[in-house]
């Protein structure tokens, strides 16, 4: 249902799942579970996976805390996609990468949940893609000593927000690890 004519392609992306910015995180080792699932069913179905890696002050380029958590494994010819801001999107290559691999729909995992997932949700969606959520497969840190919720309603109200997004010619939508699908008809 994309926007973006003759991009009939899925791809996974795998947001900053960095050991400093999972670190602490709640239900951190079933989210990096459940995205390692996910990266096994994209490879097995020849669906493109992009990681996506942060980096600012308290993640300098090299550094372990901007290193990807040892568990996740990316493959020397899947696209990696360094980041500077908030929206995967935003002054990268992510768009030309997609591009180029004919996806117009994205599922979307990693963290922050408050941060660079949402970021990236809503940045996708208003340029053209359709933007599936994988629910149990995102995480955030704790910010409620700066007023914020707990990190499980920041997870739980972003799952339930996305679920319902939509735009013309387009959708988002909200699934969990067992039930998503790569071919592009498909909701999950």
């Amino acid at each position: 249902m994309t926007t973006l004519s003759d991009r009939p392609n899925t791809a996974l992306l795998v947001i900053d799942v960095q050991n400093g910015v999972v670190t602490g995180s709640p239900n951190r080792d079933d989210v990096i579970a459940n995205i390692n699932t996910l990266i096994g069913k994209a490879r097995a179905e020849d669906v493109p996976v992009i990681w996506v890696q942060h980096s600012d002050e308290d993640l300098q380029k090299g550094s372990e805390s901007w290193q990807y958590v040892p568990e996740l494994v990316r493959e020397e010819a899947e696209p990696l996609i360094h980041k500077l801001y908030g929206d995967s999107f935003e002054d990268t290559e992510l768009e030309a990468v997609l591009s180029d691999r004919g996806v117009g729909r994205l599922v979307v995992t990693g963290a922050q949940t408050d941060a660079c997932i949402r970021s990236t949700l809503h940045g996708g969606l208003v340029r053209g893609y359709d933007v599936t959520l994988v629910g149990d497969a995102h995480t955030t840190e704790d910010l409620s000593s700066y007023g914020a919720p707990g990190p499980e309603l920041v997870i739980a109200h972003t799952n339930l927000y996305w679920r319902f997004q939509s735009a013309p010619g387009r959708r988002g939508g909200t699934v969990d690890t067992a039930d998503v699908s790569f071919a592009a008809a498909d909701a999950g």
